[in-house]
């Protein structure tokens, strides 16, 4: 897993315009400590806002969220926000657990790297501090199962 942070920490900062040529450092944008995600239940048409902390998950319907990192550019870049998430679906039908998609998410190309979902639909809004939080809305609940 640090591996594979560590090498999209280089595609991040190459695809964010680093400033400095390639003698830049892979540090030039800044590690966050909470994504705000907007979830869409497609039956009811509800969008949902909710702010994960790294390192923790939240349910939004059947689905279960976790982030696992979350980076934004520096202010003086073009605004940018990407998200590691790990995102499980908890099916009745057959009482099994199933990974419906592990990988980063972007905010300004949502659709570059997508959750395939018939019910829901989860992207990335923003990476911010904890002061920058907004009030928790919708029905996605933080998780139990913080681990």
């Amino acid at each position: 897993m640090k591996a594979q942070i560590l090498l999209v920490t280089g595609v991040l900062a190459a695809g964010f315009g680093v400033a400095g040529g390639p003698d830049a450092s892979a540090l030039d944008y800044r590690k966050s400590e909470v994504a705000q995600l907007q979830g869409l239940d497609k039956i009811t048409a509800r969008i949902s806002t909710f702010d994960v902390p790294v390192g923790q998950s939240v349910n939004f319907g059947s689905l279960t969220i976790k982030v696992d990192a979350c980076y934004r550019t520096p202010p003086e870049e073009r605004p940018e926000s990407a998200g590691f998430l790990e995102i499980t679906d908890h099916r009745s039908e057959d009482k099994t657990d199933v990974k419906v998609f592990d990988g980063w998410m972007f905010a300004s190309t949502p659709g570059l790297s997508a959750l395939e979902h018939p019910v829901y639909d989860v992207w990335v809004k923003e990476c911010m501090e904890p002061s920058d939080e907004s009030p928790k809305a919708g029905d996605a609940m933080p998780s139990e199962n913080n681990g």
